[in-house]
């Protein structure tokens, strides 16, 4: 099967298989509409206990029905090696990696000891943290291994900071994988990158832009009482209306350096917002203070020991930066509204 040759490859079906009538109606729409690959998370790594980690092994059987009655290739996330001996036994035509699996070397080797010696195609889901090597280092093992079949996704990047997205996308990075590896076909997964049904067009619309080789998109019948991550779910409808849409890349157009650019920017705008809410919970701790002065009755003396130490202690984060004159014209601008604020309590 040379499934990654197909351009754009469009990859689509629930974040997770929940019954057998789901995925057969989900499959049986997806299928009559060009889908190429049907995805369907049968174990899913979840965060805590407790909450639903997949149908396991049964749904191996739903699909293998499904198989019999609708021409469809599949394709399920897979985490051990035992994952990979049954998915191979129920006849899964192709494999992914995922993000969490990818982060641990001792997994992805476990995963390509299982393949070894099998011509199946896999695809593998960057790391959750942003580091390229690790990425990398998860296709050698798996070329070690004898598997020529591969496909890098781009699924984003976990953060603390502040964004409108779920994970952030950090282009640069795909694109860097890419310029190392032009043979690897790339696919975008705009829903794990969005985190909402909302942003998954812009997301999708950009990586076709950045001429990726296909989309991983998540669709459930009713997204909204999936089981898992049902905000950035689009039902099949809002899906085929967003393929419809899409604009493709023209072959002579170049506009990765322009989207490189706009990603530095996002993060910029991402600090941007960071700083914003520290400003704010500062403003909040200064108010304290004031109305601790306040009520304590701090007199003169004191309150001018309790500048000198302030200004002791930010003088040195001020000495801790290159930057010094910009960061200190900002912590004046700072200090005297903490101080305009402090005298309005007072």
């Amino acid at each position: 099967m040379q499934i990654f040759k197909k351009k754009p490859l469009i990859i689509a079906g629930p974040c997770s298989a929940e019954s057998e009538e789901q995925l057969f109606k989900i499959t049986s729409t997806l299928q009559k509409n060009n889908v190429d690959i049907i995805r369907a998370g049968i174990w899913k790594p979840r965060t805590r206990p407790g909450t639903f980690h997949g149908v396991g092994a049964v749904g191996l059987k739903w699909i293998t029905e499904i198989k019999k009655n609708i021409p469809a290739v599949f394709t399920i996330e897979i985490a051990t090696p035992q994952h990979v001996e049954m998915a191979l036994k129920a006849g899964i035509d192709v494999l992914w990696i995922g993000a969490r699996s990818t982060v641990n070397p001792f997994t992805v080797q476990g995963i390509a000891d299982a393949l070894r010696g099998i011509d199946i195609p896999v695809m593998v889901k960057n790391p959750i943290n942003p580091d390229l090597s690790l990425w990398i280092g998860a296709f050698e093992r798996l070329d070690h291994a004898g598997i020529k079949q591969i496909a890098a996704i781009h699924r984003g990047f976990s953060t603390i900071q502040m964004s409108k997205y779920r994970n952030l996308p950090l282009w640069r990075i795909p694109l860097e994988f890419t310029d190392k590896y032009p043979d690897i076909p790339l696919i975008c997964d705009p829903s794990h990158i969005a985190g909402k049904r909302n942003l998954v067009y812009e997301i999708a619309q950009k990586a076709m832009d950045l001429d990726y080789d296909g989309l991983m998109i998540e669709v459930d019948l009713d997204p909204d009482k999936a089981l898992s991550d049902p905000d950035q779910q689009l039902t099949p409808d809002a899906f085929l209306q967003m393929l419809k849409s899409l604009r493709f890349k023209a072959p002579d157009t170049d506009t990765s350096i322009f989207h490189q650019l706009e990603d530095i920017q996002d993060e910029i705008d991402q600090l941007d917002r960071e700083m914003g809410a520290i400003i704010e919970a500062r403003m909040l701790l200064v108010k304290k203070v004031g109305l601790y002065k306040a009520n304590n009755n701090m007199n003169d003396d004191q309150i001018e020991k309790w500048k000198s130490i302030i200004e002791s202690r930010l003088q040195s984060i001020i000495n801790s930066h290159e930057n010094k004159k910009l960061i200190q014209k900002i912590f004046r601008i700072i200090q005297n509204e903490s101080s305009d604020n402090q005298n309005e309590i007072k």
